[in-house]
């Protein structure tokens, strides 16, 4: 039976259905992205269909995630190409959900730096400060709505007592910024892991989105438990 009474394909049609040129896949092949390919004589190969959706694939992770082709073997090694197309549809759903409820629209809209100045009274200095550490990422447009929260948050606390004079600085921001990042790569890690392949991509961008509002209760309840108890214990100490 020939190759192509197998279903594979020629270069030129693998070309044709995954909008990838030849000479991409050439350069694919020589960086070990592509298994081999079945060669009928020393100038002729064929290539199995599934050689499409894994091209797509690459480019995909090559153009939007901007990732080396060096990276991209070795996810494509540690993980079945289906998996890690799931794994990219899920992200970038959650994403987008997330990017809708905090960039704008009518229900979450970006707020300037004068409203902000009006609403919480925070000093000038103490937003510029934070958005030099990052904490804040405002854009031409303002504050989007996670911004907003982190300032009213920030408003609040000074509010109360925990200002400069006491030796309360924006610095100590950072201390809880250090201590959720590994929390959260750990979380997305596991996230992923989970949903990837086992619930359709718009099902677990539900599930991640209905998990947002207890999982901020649960680590503001974990943290106060936890303050109390080591008051406690300082206390003993003491």
């Amino acid at each position: 039976m020939s190759a192509a009474a197998d279903g594979l394909l020629k270069m030129s049609e693998l070309a044709e259905r995954s909008g990838v040129s030849a000479a991409t896949i050439k350069h694919y092949l020589r960086e070990g992205l592509l298994p081999e390919p079945v060669r009928t004589s020393r100038n002729m190969a064929y290539y199995p269909p599934e050689f499409v959706d894994r091209l797509r694939l690459i480019k995909r992770l090559q153009e939007e995630r901007f990732m080396p082709l060096k990276a991209i073997r070795r996810v494509l090694e540690d993980e079945e190409p289906e998996r890690v197309a799931a794994l990219v549809e899920i992200e970038d759903r959650i994403l987008e959900r997330a990017v809708r409820e905090g960039e704008g629209g009518p229900a979450h809209p970006r707020v300037s730096r004068a409203e902000v100045r009006r609403r919480y009274g925070v000093p000038d200095n103490v937003l510029a400060r934070l958005e030099e550490l990052g904490v804040l990422t405002p854009n031409g447009r303002g504050f989007d709505a996670y911004d907003v929260q982190i300032i009213e948050a920030i408003a609040r606390f000074r509010a109360g007592g925990y200002d400069e004079a006491l030796g309360f600085t924006v610095y100590d921001t950072l201390r809880y910024r250090e201590a959720l990042a590994p929390l959260v790569e750990a979380e997305v890690r596991v996230l992923l892991d989970r949903l990837a392949g086992e619930v359709p991509v718009d099902r677990a961008a539900e599930i991640v989105a209905s998990g947002a509002q207890p999982l901020r209760e649960l680590i503001g309840a974990m943290h106060s438990k936890l303050l109390l108890e080591e008051l406690k214990r300082q206390r003993r100490a003491t």
